[in-house]
C-alpha cells in the first residue's frame, strides 16, 4: 500500500507534462493559421519570423554554389542578385567549355634561315616564279654618309609586293654595299644617299617574271639580274639561293648590287684577267667565276 501513491504521483506529472506540450504545439499552429487569416498584428509578425528562419536554407539548392552557376565570362553577383530577389526555379547545366590544349609552334615548312639570309632581309627561303606584279618603295631616307664626296648619287629601294622580303632590312644591304669602302665610293668618288622619293638609281628586287619584263629586250631567262633604263633589277630567286659559283651568299648578295648598279654608273663587262686572280667586278660571275675567284667589289683593295 505504501508504494502506490508514488506510482500515481509520476504518472499525473506525466500526463501533466504531455498536455502543456500538446497546448504549446496546438498554440504554436493556432497563431500560424491566425496570422495567415490575417487575426491579429502579433501572429502576423510571428509568421514573419518563421519565414525568415527557413529563408536562408532554401535560397539555394542543397550543395549547389551559388556562384559557380554565372555563366562563363559574365559576373557571378550579378546572376546571384537576380535569383535571391525571386523564386528559386531548377536551372539548366551549363554546357561546359572545352579548353583547347597548348599546342607547340608549327614547325618552319622551308629551310631554317641563316644569320646571312635575316641580314639580307629573307622572311622564307621561297622562290616564286611570279608574285604581284607591283613594286613598292620601301619608306626611308637616310643620308650620304659622306657629304664631301666629289658626288652624290641618290638611290631608292623597291620590292615587289608579295616576295617575303623584309624592305627596311633589304635597303640596309644595299646601301650597305654600295658605300663599302671597297665599293664605288672608294677614295671618296661617290657617295650614295636613300631616298623614297625621286632618284637617279633604283635598285629593285623583283620575282624573275618582272625582272624579265623590266630587262627586256635583254633576255633575261628567268635567271639573270640587269643594270639599265635606270634601274637594277635583282632577280629574287638569285637573291634567295644565291649561285653555286659563290660559297658565300652575303658575298653574292653584296657582288650583284655593286654589279648591277655598276652598269647604271656606265661600268661595261670584264673578263677573267688570270687563273686564280679575283674577278672583276663586272665579270658575268653568276654564270662563272673560274678560272677567278669570287669577288664582289670594284676596289677590294680599296683606293
Amino acid at each position: 500500500m505504501s508504494r502506490n501513491p508514488p506510482q500515481h504521483g509520476a504518472r499525473r506529472q506525466r500526463e501533466a507534462g504531455g498536455l502543456r506540450r500538446s497546448r504549446g504545439r496546438f498554440g504554436a499552429v493556432a497563431l500560424a493559421v491566425a496570422g495567415l487569416l490575417g487575426l491579429g498584428a502579433g501572429a502576423g509578425t510571428a509568421l514573419a519570423a518563421i519565414d525568415a528562419r527557413v529563408l536562408p536554407e532554401s535560397a539555394a539548392s542543397p550543395g549547389t554554389d551559388v556562384g559557380a552557376q554565372a555563366s562563363p565570362g559574365t559576373d557571378g553577383g550579378s546572376d546571384a542578385s537576380a535569383r535571391a530577389s525571386s523564386t528559386p526555379s531548377p536551372t539548366a547545366t551549363p554546357t561546359p567549355v572545352v579548353t583547347p590544349e597548348p599546342t607547340e609552334s608549327p614547325e618552319p615548312t622551308g629551310p631554317v634561315l641563316s644569320a646571312a639570309d635575316l641580314s639580307a632581309g629573307l622572311l622564307s627561303t621561297a622562290e616564286p616564279t611570279a608574285a604581284s606584279g607591283e613594286l613598292a618603295i620601301v619608306a626611308g631616307n637616310v643620308p650620304a654618309p659622306d657629304p664631301s664626296a666629289s658626288s652624290i648619287r641618290t638611290v631608292r629601294v623597291e620590292v615587289e609586293v608579295g616576295l617575303d622580303i623584309d624592305g627596311p632590312v633589304f635597303a640596309d644591304m644595299v646601301m650597305a654595299s654600295l658605300n663599302d669602302p671597297r665599293g664605288w665610293g672608294a677614295g671618296g668618288t661617290i657617295s650614295f644617299a636613300r631616298t623614297d622619293g625621286d632618284a637617279e638609281i633604283r635598285v629593285v628586287l623583283a620575282s624573275p617574271d618582272l625582272v624579265d619584263a623590266m630587262c627586256a629586250p635583254l633576255n633575261t631567262n628567268g635567271i639573270y639580274s640587269c643594270g639599265r633604263y635606270g634601274h637594277a633589277a635583282i632577280n629574287h630567286t638569285r637573291w634567295v639561293s644565291g649561285t653555286d659559283e659563290f660559297p658565300d651568299m652575303t658575298v653574292y648578295r653584296q657582288y650583284v648590287v655593286n654589279h648591277e648598279v655598276g652598269h647604271l654608273l656606265g661600268h661595261p663587262h670584264e673578263t677573267c684577267p688570270a687563273a686564280g686572280e679575283l674577278a672583276p667586278l663586272m665579270q658575268q660571275q653568276t654564270i662563272a667565276v673560274a678560272p677567278c675567284l669570287p669577288n664582289a667589289w670594284p676596289y677590294p683593295d680599296g683606293l
